[in-house]
Order: C-alpha cells, then structure tokens, then sequence
C-alpha cells in the first residue's frame, strides 16, 4: 500500500502538471499553479520510489459544515492500483477528524465515489458558494458533472446511510 502524505512545497509544480494533464482532457478543472501554492495545505500526494508524485487530491473546506474533494489525479500509468481510492479515504479520513458532517465533489466518474457511500444530489441542492470557480470552466454554465456529497452520522463519525 502506497503512503498518503500532505504535500510538501516541492510537489506543487508536480501536482500542478498532473491536474493540468487531466484538465487537458476536459476530465477537471484546471489549476494554476499559484493556485496550487496558495492552497497546498489542502492536498495529499502519494509518491513512487523515486519520490516522484504519483496521485493527488485536494480537502477544501467551504465552510463549518462542508468540505470539497477535488483534483482527484492518479498518473496515467499508476492508475487501477488502488490509488485513487487510497486519497480518497485520506480527505474523509481528514474531514471526520476536523469535524465536517459533509463533504462533496463533482465528478466524472460517480461510480468511483459511490463505492465509498458518496451518493448522487441535484446540484442545485449544494449552496451556492461551492460554484465560486465554475466560471473559469470551459463547460461553464452547462455544467455536466454529477454532484455526489458524503455525510457522517452526526454523533459516531461514520457515514450516514440513507
């Protein structure tokens, strides 16, 4: 099993090119890199044994009550290993120990967030806050990813089943 890490000041021009390669292809959004710097404290890496980042994901917090998963990036070659999904569980492991009920993401790929109690909601039921970046998408206002949230039981810190 690969380590989950924070990322570190080194790895910003790293996870910069791999979210640009995936923005590229029209699969996310694009960052740029002083965006990436200003919000490195956000993202977790997972590095190979050169200790070369090889995935990334971002925990943006929005608010008290709700947090965003986004730049979810694997290496194209690292890909169906297990990686993604290793990422994944950091942000909701991260999430439950600050104590945000809810996270949620847009995304792609849905089936790959549902495997891990992430389920479908009309985008519209997200506050409008979370839209603050759409305008600098190409697809903007035709938006055409599905919004999945994730939330915890409010007492035990495990997802909630509805």
């Amino acid at each position: 099993m690969k380590k989950v890490e924070k990322a570190k000041i080194n790895d910003a021009q790293r996870i910069h090119e791999l979210v640009n390669s995936f923005a590229d292809k029209g699969e996310m959004l694009p960052r740029a890199l002083s965006e990436i710097y200003e919000n490195l404290r956000d993202f977790f890496v997972i590095r190979d044994s050169n200790n070369q980042v090889i995935g990334c994901v971002a925990l943006h917090i929005n608010w008290a009550d709700l947090a965003e998963i986004k730049s979810l990036a694997v290496s194209g070659d690292k890909q169906a290993q297990g990686l993604g999904s290793v990422l994944v569980e950091a942000c909701i492991d991260e999430a439950r120990e600050l104590g945000i009920p809810t996270i949620f993401c847009l995304s792609y790929k849905p089936a790959f967030f549902e495997k891990y109690n992430f389920r479908q909601v009309d985008k519209m039921e997200l506050p409008r806050k979370v839209w603050s970046e759409c305008y600098r998408c190409p697809k903007f206002p035709d938006c055409d990813e599905v919004a999945l949230i994730y939330q915890f039981e409010p007492s035990k810190g495990s997802p909630a089943t509805h």
